[in-house]
């Protein structure tokens, strides 16, 4: 805990957006005004900090916003950020304006430069995980996350009915960097047949065995889930192998791509996001700083920033034994 007095926050949001995140902005900004302090907004992440593209918010700014998609103060990656140069010209931009605390809504390269940025220049941040591949060590969930799944199993209930029609077996990529966990919640909510994820090597020989003796059952209609930057490096090269080893399927690809990122926010994330900004905010008031807020068998947890980056959140190989058993 410190006894710094934080009078003036500033609230962003970097890297890649998520839905919810202008939920976790309307949390910040009221909750910030509810307790006296002044709240400003930073467009384009660091970039806008290093620009003083900053501006003072009110609770009209964050009217009507929860259900919407995307980020209202924008984001973006800033390699100036990444500079002692940039840091510095950050900084005096914002004591200029007085602002003595930040909240920065994103993933471990945000918090990586939000922890650089502190210990510099003693500002105190607090994270929170705004994210849809929910790759971050010290939350169960992260904000996005539940709405890019449902996107996700949405758009692959739709392509099953195609593939029921024209027996056919399908490639579908989702998104989650190098993180598998958009891809094994989507492919057991759809009943995939087989998931491929960054954290498990898949076996293909093991594959290709598995869809034989599937086409020799007679079962021609086969979905494969597949995570984006996988061993195979993306869904097209995986569908070559399946095609050069099973000349018979009829092999078809889809990548979702950014579609799973957009899209007003489930219930789940606004809710999320609304819990988080207002502990952040909370956090900030009493002294609590340099930590992300998450969220742990249903209760906020704090984890200090270095820690959140350093680790990831791992999948458990109980997972893939299931899609087994369930597709068999």
């Amino acid at each position: 805990m410190s006894k710094h007095k934080v009078t003036k926050i500033g609230v962003l949001t970097s890297g890649g957006d998520s839905p919810g995140m202008n939920a976790a902005i309307r949390a910040v900004v009221r909750t910030g005004i509810y307790h006296g302090l002044e709240v400003f907004g930073i467009r384009r992440g660091y970039s806008g900090m290093i620009d003083n593209d900053i501006f003072l918010m009110d609770s009209k700014s964050v009217a009507n916003i929860i259900q919407r998609g995307g980020t209202i103060l924008k984001t973006a990656r800033s390699d100036e950020f990444r500079t002692p140069e940039g840091r510095a010209i950050a900084y005096k931009n914002l004591k200029r304006l007085g602002i003595d605390g930040l909240v920065i809504i994103g993933g471990d390269g945000s918090f990586k430069g939000a922890q650089t940025f502190s210990n510099e220049y003693d500002i105190p941040c607090i994270g929170l995980p705004g994210t849809i591949d929910k790759d971050i060590a010290g939350s169960d969930v992260t904000i996005g996350f539940d709405t890019a799944v449902n996107t996700a199993v949405e758009a692959i209930d739709k392509i099953r009915d195609t593939m029921d029609a024209h027996d056919r077996l399908f490639i579908v990529e989702v998104m989650g960097r190098d993180a598998g966990y958009i891809a094994l919640h989507s492919g057991i909510a759809t009943g995939a047949e087989n998931i491929i994820i960054p954290e498990t090597k898949t076996d293909i020989e093991e594959l290709i065995a598995n869809l034989t003796e599937k086409e020799k059952r007679k079962k021609l209609v086969n979905l494969i889930v597949v995570a984006e930057g996988g061993q195979f490096g993306d869904a097209n090269e995986l569908a070559k192998i399946v095609k050069g080893r099973l000349p018979n399927a009829d092999v078809r690809v889809c990548i979702l791509g950014h579609i799973q990122r957009g899209g007003s926010p489930t219930c789940e994330d606004r809710l999320i996001a609304s819990h988080m900004g207002y502990y952040a905010v909370e956090s900030l008031l009493i002294g609590r700083h340099n930590v992300m807020v998450g969220v742990i068998n249903n209760k906020i947890h704090y984890t200090p920033l270095n820690h959140a980056v350093k680790q990831k959140q791992t999948i458990g190989q109980e997972w893939m034994k299931i899609v087994k058993i369930l597709a068999s």
